[in-house]
């Protein structure tokens, strides 16, 4: 790595394009469900056939609205549509429904570690098609492309960030709090690889304590959050070097490339003049009242950084309730285990633990073990009246987690209750002292560590099963004596 970072200072905002979880397109009736068959999901509307008009989908401004909300956004009581004018392949309307200077969201922040970084806007419009290049051993020996319009007309909200973030980590961190707003608002199933969101990267570097900014560059086709960390230092980097060698970067759009770990040039990055901007005849301005705002309001959700907040209270750590909170699937698993009277840290610890390693290990979701909630409920309260010890539990929980036998049942085909009967275990106590002369001998020279060999001798003979208050008390008598 460079020194540049102690010359120059990067900025950094990002445009994030969050795929609605809509039935059907933001202005046809056809679905747009992902990895159907190429243009299987088209209308006459999607392939923008003379004579036929948008419908505007309501259900894509009411969750626009949503994500306004919880946003800290201004909904304005009046947006509109524009036509954002150019042509790709796969656009074959030749222009896209956008908005522009009268968008659904006005300002906002998302909040990371360390700061807010503020929202500038966030707007509906519609996705292009797709298209899919092929080498040269294709149709006359040619390299070509094919098109598929599935994703043509899929509603997006595209929300566009302050120029506030200085370093890839804050990029990143970002990204992860956007994508879990717009999961647990149930708007967007923020899945990188599949498309269903995307972040573009303007970036731009100023020499520390210059105010004015940089030229930036706007980098596309990244699809993972180690591919935005890594195209954000590259491109440092690369402006950095211009600047070093007395050259001036061009305002321009590249492209990154994971396997190369670079970014190249796609073409000079426009401006809104460039796509010739006019509202949309064939849509009529929207209204939106206070009444329908706060309709959606009432409708809000759980937030994460609320939910944070809330298993912090119920005794978690910070970092355990975030481990917790970052996987929605595991948080929605865990409120309906605590809504079962449980104890939440010991639930935590076990989901952090043994569950989480299992999970990791299969691949798979909790929803997709055969760990029910009413039965990790039943071990924890087997757990909490002393039935079984927490090493015993640790075990149970991962045959539930492969077999979903009933926590109840395990422990009595096992036998694995604990032994909380002095005439059983006093014996046991007596017969360990009495095999191991030097290491009592030891214990009573004053070697007080020695107390845990006993114990776990003792633990051995009961295969752990003896319980632990009962079993500490008998045995400081016995070796006292």
């Amino acid at each position: 790595m460079s020194n540049y970072k102690d010359k120059y200072e990067m900025v950094i905002g990002l445009e994030v394009h969050a795929q609605l979880k809509t039935n059907t397109k933001i202005f046809a009736r056809e679905g747009c469900e992902f990895g159907k068959d190429p243009n299987t999901e088209t209308s006459t509307v999607t392939l923008g056939l003379p004579g036929v008009l948008p419908v505007l989908n309501k259900e894509c401004v009411n969750m626009a609205i949503l994500v306004g909300l919880a946003l800290n956004s201004k909904i304005p009581n009046r947006c509109k549509f524009d036509r954002k004018q150019y042509f790709y392949p796969d656009l074959p309307k030749g222009y896209q429904i956008s908005q522009f200077d009268e968008p659904i969201c006005e300002g906002g922040w998302v909040e990371i570690s360390n700061k807010k970084i503020g929202i500038t806007r966030a707007h509906l419009e519609e996705d292009a098609g797709k298209l899919v290049h092929a080498g040269a051993s294709g149709l006359y020996g040619s390299s070509y492309s094919l098109v598929d319009l599935n994703r043509a007309g899929t509603p997006l909200l595209e929300i566009v960030s302050e120029p506030d973030m200085r370093t890839a980590e804050e990029a990143r961190e970002y990204v992860e709090n956007l994508r879990n707003i717009l999961k647990y608002i149930g708007v967007c199933d923020g899945n990188l690889e599949e498309g269903s969101m995307r972040a573009d990267a303007n970036v731009s570097i100023r020499p520390i304590g210059q105010k004015e900014f940089g030229t930036r560059a706007e980098i596309k086709n990244v699809n993972s959050f180690r591919s935005l960390t890594r195209a954000i230092e590259y491109e440092f980097e690369r402006q950095a070097e211009i600047l070093e060698e007395g050259g001036e970067v061009i305002q321009e759009t590249r492209l990154w490339d994971d396997n190369s770990g670079t970014t190249s040039s796609m073409r000079g990055k426009e401006d809104a003049h460039d796509y010739r901007y006019f509202p949309e005849p064939d849509l009529m301005p929207l209204e939106i009242s206070k009444e329908w705002v706060e309709e959606i309001r009432a409708k809000m959700p759980e937030l994460p950084s609320q939910k944070l907040e809330r298993y912090k209270k119920q005794g978690l750590s910070d970092y355990d309730a975030s481990v917790i909170v970052n996987q929605i699937d595991m948080a929605l698993y865990y409120d309906k285990l605590l809504a079962k009277g449980v104890d939440a840290k010991t639930a935590s610890n076990f989901l952090m633990g043994e569950v989480a390693a299992f999970l990791k290990e299969e691949k798979i979701s909790i929803e997709q073990s055969k760990l029910t909630v009413d039965n990790f409920a039943s071990l924890l309260e087997l757990l909490k009246k002393g039935t079984i010890s927490n090493n015993i539990a640790k075990s149970l929980i991962v045959d539930i987690l492969k077999t979903g036998e009933d926590a109840q049942s395990l422990v009595e085909k096992k036998g694995l209750s604990v032994i909380s009967d002095e005439s059983t275990i006093l014996p046991i106590i007596q017969k360990i002292i009495n095999d191991n002369p030097e290491q009592v001998a030891a214990y009573k020279g004053g070697k007080d560590k020695l107390f845990g060999f006993f114990v776990g001798q003792a633990m051995k003979e009961t295969k752990g099963r003896a319980n632990p208050q009962m079993l500490n008390k008998l045995l400081k008598t016995e070796l006292e004596k």
